[in-house]
């Protein structure tokens, strides 16, 4: 071994001897001195206390701090002088380990170098007064000292270290608790000019993070892992912190945090935290419960990433913390309550302190979602800027742009209403809609919705409906209905609407709700829209794909129970048989019926003219009516209405002209047939330049009367009668007939089924030259002379009997 390496570890090796030596000799002196130090220890640490510090032992540990001289306090207690008043005792630590610069503690002086406690409770307490019992760290280092060798300068820490300590933050004049049990901090400190600089291992559980304790905690029962990097500026008063990243839970952050420590101009923080790809629960569990309540109605499938900007006070003057919260939300399904959004992507703000100035509370808070794109039950849309503000009493503010396939409009209303096929839709609409439990409830809407070129099927009518384009444009509080093309079969309807107070009546009074139209059509077939009179129905049976919330049902009701106007004009009109020309209408449809106000029509060569109303039942509608007839075809009318119901006198049994007036009652089906036996009223009938033609009850009274008699062709030149209607059974008015071929005085009752009862007074002379006789009073003379007949039809047992009338005299 060469000479210079032998030198040179006998000089190493005495070295350590000489430190060990040292070391040893002072934990001798410790050992031996253990009263003096503790008072050197006592005195050094009570430079920082106004207030009571006991130390309750003190033991040297040789090895811990090398080559620092440890010392291992015991049962260290620090308390402020109004303890007995608020029982917080600031420091309470059973192991109280600190390390001493040895050739200080030889001087006669103690320089701590490292703290380290463990199994410990710091509570930092403040009353509603503003009093803090950390007012024991107050004292005036600016008295004189009586030995000017004693260091006068508050000890400066180089390391410390925290491990089974309760460190609590109670303030209860700004309503702030801050409550962790500290697993590890361990750090070490540096102190440049400007003030101090620390780098330090957290592992703490944050029990409460309450800034508003009336709130409830932030990140409550959370484990919190990080490297710190801390620093104080003695002239900005203020203590930046850094940590990237903290584990907060099973997430990452990156924090940047700033306290300001100056009383001027106010004693606060700020604190900007990135959380990069963290699902909604995960970041909403991190808040106070009355945001986390609110935020998990909601949900976000998958991660986002997270900015938040915490700024507050410590005097708690402000009702803080402030925040202001971003997320970026992409390809993620949304769950809000009563719905589910697919496919949405969208930028999110939240902020406590939307009008400023007015406190950082639910009441003042708005969640803002911007270029939010999204499909809900496949209809996709857009909103430029959505918002929800007063998280209270929240209100719901945007811009909802849509443009899809109109079939996509059957996921939504489940088929409950009607069935799109074919064609397109789109939407553009403001609104402003009251939240109720976080779920849309009456909005106020401006705006338009458009469908083009669709087919629909609208279930609670069975209608159908093709190639229709409708344009509903919402103006103020009411609703333009334009642009409309309806066709349905061979019927094409052009429209113009307008509900009036749209918006207010369908939420709270859909029955007021008055659609007002009108009509215009070149050809309607009437039997196409039979469907309004059947009573609505619901939907086939369909598995609910998604919850459309209160929407599809409000709707419905709105059509169901709402009441329409229409003013119709209409170039021909087909029903069945019946044709008419020139046809206008103004009909009310109301919740359970419909009001003819007033229909006319030309057909058969005259008019008709109709007012009344419909009934809607189960399977049957009732109806009443007044109609006037003038001046048409006899035979083309009762071919036209189908005989109205009666099967022995039918349009083949007539000529000629017909006036009439009507006031009866009825029932059609949903069919739009007659029901038999169902007309009730009054029928007042004038006729004239008339035929019975074949009438087979006219000819078996002429076999038995006039047995050569042609009564197969009767004309009857003027006929005025009046008849009561009562179900199957018709009465006749006494009603004089004159004709070419007799003479009859008629009255009785005409079963349409059973019952017939007539009584006829038939003259037996030829009445074939009357029509030259120009005096009616003579006319009315010849009228009975000769033979008379009285002759009762009548039915027994199920068969007509024809025979004479003994009591025709009586009757």
């Amino acid at each position: 071994m060469p000479n210079w390496l032998k030198i040179s570890l006998k000089i190493l090796a005495g070295f350590i001897l000489l430190i060990v030596v040292i070391l040893l000799g002072a934990t001798l002196y410790i050992t031996y001195n253990k009263t003096k130090v503790l008072k050197m220890v006592n005195e050094q640490l009570d430079k920082s206390v106004d207030g009571i510090l006991i130390i309750g032992d003190m033991k040297p540990n040789f090895f811990r701090g090398f080559p620092d001289i440890s010392l291992s306090l015991k049962n260290v207690l620090i308390r402020d002088k109004k303890y007995a008043q608020h029982k917080h005792t600031l420091l309470d630590a059973k192991d109280f380990n600190i390390s001493v610069n040895t050739a200080s503690l030889f001087r006669g002086t103690i320089d701590i170098n490292h703290i380290d406690i463990t199994n410990a409770a710091i509570d930092l307490f403040t009353d509603s007064t503003g009093y803090s019992n950390t007012t024991v760290f107050k004292k005036d280092n600016k008295q004189v000292k009586d030995n000017p060798s004693e260091s006068s300068s508050i000890t400066q820490l180089k390391k410390f270290s925290l491990s089974n300590v309760t460190f609590t933050v109670d303030d209860r004049r700004a309503h702030k608790l801050f409550n962790f049990a500290v697993n590890d901090i361990s750090g070490k400190m540096q102190y440049p000019d400007s003030g101090w600089r620390a780098d330090f291992r957290l592992n703490v559980l944050a029990k409460s993070m309450a800034f508003n304790s009336r709130h409830g905690s932030f990140i409550k029962n959370k484990l919190l892992k990080g490297d710190f990097v801390a620093g104080y500026n003695e002239k900005t008063g203020k203590i930046n912190v850094s940590v990237m990243p903290l584990n907060i839970g099973d997430d990452a952050f990156k924090i940047n945090a700033v306290f300001a420590t100056a009383d001027k101009p106010a004693a606060g923080f700020s604190m900007h935290i990135v959380a990069d790809q963290i699902l909604w629960r995960s970041a909403a569990a991190l808040l106070a419960p009355n945001v986390t309540t609110i935020l998990n109605r909601f949900n976000i499938s998958k991660p986002m990433d997270v900015t938040c900007d915490l700024t507050g006070s410590f005097n708690g003057n402000d009702g803080g913390p402030q925040l202001y919260v971003t997320a970026k939300v992409k390809d993620s399904k949304i769950t809000i309550p009563g719905a589910e959004l697919d496919n949405c992507s969208f930028d999110g703000i939240f902020n406590n302190n939307y009008v400023k100035d007015k406190g950082f509370g639910d009441d003042n808070s708005i969640i803002k979602l911007i270029n939010l794109k999204a499909s809900y039950n496949h209809l996709p849309f857009t909103i430029d800027t959505g918002s929800i503000i007063n998280l209270l009493k929240p209100v719901a503010t945007g811009n909802f742009k849509s443009n899809f396939p109109a079939a996509d409009l059957n996921y939504f209303l489940e088929d409950d209403v009607a069935k799109f096929n074919n064609g397109s839709a789109d939407m553009n609409l403001r609104y402003i809609a009251d939240i109720i439990d976080y779920r849309i409830n009456k909005p106020l809407i401006r705006g338009s919705i458009n469908l083009r070129n669709t087919d629909i099927y609208y279930w609670p009518r069975n209608l159908k409906f093709k190639n229709n384009s409708i344009s509903l444009n919402f103006v103020g509080d009411d609703l333009v209905l334009s642009n409309i093309r309806m066709q349905t079969g061979r019927s094409v309807v052009t429209m113009e609407g307008r509900v009036n107070n749209f918006l207010n009546l369908y939420y709270n009074a859909p029955e007021k709700i008055l659609f007002t139209w009108q009509i215009r059509s070149p050809q309607l077939y009437l039997g196409e829209f039979i469907g309004f009179l059947a009573e609505r129905k619901s939907g086939p049976a369909t598995k609910s794909r998604k919850n459309s919330g209160n929407i599809v049902k409000q709707l419905g009701n709105a059509l169901d129970r709402g009441k329409v106007e229409m003013h119709m004009k209409v170039a021909k009109v087909y029903y069945k048989k019946f044709l008419a020309t020139d046809a206008y209408a103004d009909l009310l449809t109301t919740e359970n019926g419909v009001i003819i106000k007033s229909i006319g029509v030309k057909h058969a060569g005259g008019s008709l003219k109709i007012s009344g109303r419909v009934m809607q039942g189960r399977s049957v509608n009732r109806f009443a009516i007044n109609s006037t007839v003038s001046h048409v075809d006899m035979r083309g009318f009762f071919y036209a209405f189908n005989n109205f119901g009666l099967q022995d006198f039918t349009y083949e049994n007539l000529k000629g002209f017909l006036s009439a007036k009507t006031n009866i009652t009825g029932s059609v089906s949903d069919a739009g047939n007659l029901v038999p036996r169902s007309i009730n009223g009054n029928l007042d009938v004038s006729l004239r330049d008339a035929a019975l033609l074949n009438f087979k009850p006219l000819i078996g009274v002429g076999k038995f009367v006039f047995p050569f008699r042609d009564l197969k062709n009767i004309a009857i030149p003027k006929l005025d009668g009046h008849f009561v209607v009562n179900g199957d059974m018709i009465t006749i008015k006494p009603l004089q007939v004159s004709s070419s071929v007799l003479n009859v005085d008629v009255a009785g009752v005409y079963g349409l089924t059973k019952g017939t009862d007539i009584a006829l007074d038939i003259p037996l002379r030829n009445p074939g030259k009357d029509s030259l006789i120009t005096d009616k009073e003579e006319l009315q003379k010849k009228r009975f002379k000769g033979i008379v007949v009285h002759i009762r039809a009548h039915e027994e047992n199920g068969k007509m009997k024809i025979g004479w009338n003994k009591n025709h005299k009586k009757n």
